[in-house]
């Protein structure tokens, strides 16, 4: 999921647990009887916060183990009805539970439900309002490609989908209709201008009308989208497109069709990360191992930063442009290692072995990896993450591109402090095709097979392998 939705979608999640906060508070006005004890001698406001601290742990487990960041975006008002009933009944469930092994007495009465149902009912119905009447907020811009029979069931649902986060620009079409407008969306173009229609247009995602189209303009749609790190959703028609004997080519086994207003859609490309709870856990790492790094690292970074200054007098942080997630710009954190260094914006000299630009304290700064620590500050302002793609330099991404076509795929994710690439050695210079090849296939594998389990993995191989500082200078 591109960032716009899904910070539309955390903040519906955000929204979900005031929205259980506000319930908790009626309780606590009302002094409901039978949940809340109204008795002056009794530690009324001690029960309050149990009761509050319970729920919003209730609710939080299902969250993680039951939600999905498409959920808040893509469910229309009845499966979102069933999805809301469906976790009343893991949220009593788990609140009871809960209250049983902390010996909440008031959750053992049934008035306890009082306050679930009171947030559940207004979660379901401002929602739905919120979601009818939504206004001049960031929306993903998406572009529909070809005009078959599905486009004539989509085009109606332009302005329902645009609750879910989108917002159809226009459409391009390879029939030979003159017609410049349809459903009151712009003609932008014919198929085989995809690339030029990219390339000159702020498209955050694709849908690709599968009928209209020969699998080749398929297939290349999907590449085209791949060299700009686009993303590319399928209406598929029938059933029948995922069948044994009838799957496309250019489709993984595991894709599955998502429905959107009853209408399935296929992503192409889809993580682990697009799942809110992983996502969730992610975040949560990040900031936590961040912090605490920075805090115990802090007196090595005054010693650090005592040494660069001493040996060449100069700025202690070295702040060059990088790419990150979505293709956005970021400052990228680093401890100067060299004496003269390159323009942060525009640079393009990369560092060679035996660089006479290296300073003394830099060369052990490089070899140790110490240079990159400062990047913590950059995980804990979201420009990247403890572990993904390494970020690279502006210039890079062209000559990249140039020999890995779905390169800007890694865009996906947030850059990390380190790597996959990294730990199998594909750090360090990147002359030969293969070098360049090795460090994306790395990179997208990650990706495409992120778990928790192996950012902790990464994090102990970056610390303990020989092969992470196989080609450090």
């Amino acid at each position: 999921m591109i960032p716009k939705n899904r910070h539309l979608a955390i903040n519906h999640v955000a929204l979900e647990f005031l929205l259980l906060n506000f319930s908790l508070l009626a309780v606590l006005f009302f002094r409901l009887p039978g949940v809340i004890s109204a008795q002056p001698n009794e530690p009324f406001i001690g029960d309050f916060l149990w009761l509050a601290l319970i729920f919003n742990l209730s609710w939080g487990l299902i969250i993680f183990l039951n939600g999905d960041l498409d959920l808040y975006l893509n469910f229309e008002f009845r499966r979102r009805m069933r999805y809301v009933v469906l976790n009343t009944f893991f949220f009593v469930g788990i609140t009871y539970t809960l209250g049983l092994v902390f010996h909440i007495e008031y959750i053992q009465k049934t008035n306890f439900l009082f306050p679930i149902f009171l947030f559940l009912f207004v979660n379901l119905f401002l929602f739905e309002y919120y979601g009818r009447k939504r206004r001049n907020v960031s929306l993903a811009r998406a572009l529909v490609v070809g005009k078959g029979n599905e486009w004539s069931e989509f085009s109606g649902l332009s302005n329902k989908i645009r609750r879910r986060g989108y917002d159809i620009v226009g459409f391009l079409d390879n029939g030979e209709s003159q017609e410049k407008e349809t459903s009151g969306k712009k003609v932008l173009g014919k198929v085989d201008e995809l690339t030029s229609i990219l390339g000159n247009n702020d498209i955050d995602e694709i849908f690709v009308t599968v009928s209209s189209l020969r699998e080749e303009e398929v297939k290349n749609a999907i590449e085209v989208a791949d060299y700009y790190g686009i993303r590319v959703n399928l209406l598929p028609g029938a059933p029948s497109f995922l069948e044994e004997g009838a799957r496309p080519s250019y489709l993984a086994d595991t894709a599955r069709p998502n429905y959107m207003e009853g209408l399935p859609v296929i992503r192409v490309r889809q993580t682990p990360l697009d799942k809110l709870h992983c996502f969730l856990l992610k975040k949560i790492f990040d900031f936590g191992f961040a912090l605490a790094a920075l805090l115990f690292l802090t007196p090595i970074f005054l010693v650090i930063a005592a040494l660069i200054y001493l040996d060449n007098k100069g700025p202690i942080f070295y702040k060059p442009v990088r790419k990150g997630e979505a293709g956005g710009s970021f400052k990228c954190y680093k401890f100067r290692t060299m004496s003269v260094c390159d323009d942060p914006v525009n640079g393009t000299k990369s560092t060679v072995k035996n660089d006479p630009r290296i300073t003394r304290v830099g060369k052990y700064l490089r070899k140790y990896d110490l240079d990159e620590l400062p990047q913590f500050i950059n995980v804990l302002k979201g420009d990247m993450s403890v572990v993904g793609p390494r970020p690279h330099r502006v210039f890079l991404e062209q000559d990249f591109r140039k020999v890995v076509n779905d390169y800007m795929v890694r865009h996906y994710v947030k850059p990390g402090v380190t790597g996959w690439a990294q730990v199998n050695g594909w750090r360090g210079p990147t002359v030969t095709n293969e070098q360049k090849r090795q460090r994306i296939k790395h990179d997208l594998w990650y990706i495409e097979n992120w778990s928790f389990w192996l950012d902790i993995k990464i994090v102990f191989l970056t610390v303990f392998s020989k092969k992470t500082r196989k080609n450090a200078f």
